[in-house]
């Protein structure tokens, strides 16, 4: 007679089939999701975090921006600019409203904010609504006129969607937490003044203001 171990064998031959097919499944469900996770961080989407002094001591919270044409490309590539020439590091949050937004983008350096501001960026369709954490560029009722300047809703202000106001990324998960411990200030700090005396205007009239310490592009957000 044959040996027991061929007919434990027979069962198995009938088996692997099925595992085959099991283990296809699964390996077309892990590329779908892969797929689908490079969807959503499609053209070069990519992570900026920032830390930051406010109410609260030294803490940090990031930024996912969506350079997708379904965002808002040219701010997306601005703000990218923006953030690989350290503009942003050690500036203050000027104008802060708990039941609106907060802002901030003016250099420390007068001859800085100076420079960026002769470089406004085009206008560009708004395609998504100013959800609370999103994330967008100031501008002035003038056409093309975005430059530095950036805020963050605190509420959803999706009126200012008609007055051309796109956003181009969102604070993740729970940074929101942080950017609300933002000192408020509310609108006291002179726009006019932190562009010609920068920093030594601030530091002198208004210490408290929660400030920028500095922001980064995480090294790892082309492998999302």
């Amino acid at each position: 007679s044959r040996p027991l171990r061929f007919e434990i064998g027979l069962p198995t031959c009938r088996i692997k089939p099925l595992c085959s097919l099991a283990m296809a499944g699964s390996a077309l469900l892990l590329h779908s999701l892969c797929l689908a996770a490079a969807a959503a961080f499609a053209a070069g989407d990519f992570r900026v975090k920032f830390e930051v002094q406010t109410t609260g001591g030294r803490e940090e919270f990031t930024v996912l921006v969506h350079e997708g044409e379904d965002w808002a490309p040219i701010g997306a590539a601005r703000f990218k600019e923006l953030v690989q020439a350290k503009f942003y590091d050690d500036t203050r949050f000027f104008r802060v409203l708990p039941d609106f937004m907060v802002q901030f983008g003016l250099s420390g350096t007068p001859a800085t904010s100076a420079a960026w501001r002769a470089k406004a960026i085009k206008d560009e369709p708004v395609k998504k609504n100013n959800k609370p954490g999103y994330i967008t560029f100031a501008k002035t009722g003038a056409p093309n006129s975005r430059t530095s300047q950036l805020f963050i809703n605190y509420v959803d202000n999706s009126r200012l969607d008609s007055m051309g106001f796109a956003p181009f990324g969102e604070v993740e998960g729970d940074g929101m937490a942080v950017v609300k411990k933002i000192y408020n200030c509310g609108e006291k700090p002179n726009q006019g003044r932190i562009q010609a005396e920068g920093n030594a205007y601030l530091d002198q009239s208004f210490p408290s203001l929660s400030r920028i310490v500095s922001a980064r592009i995480l090294p790892d957000s082309h492998d999302l």
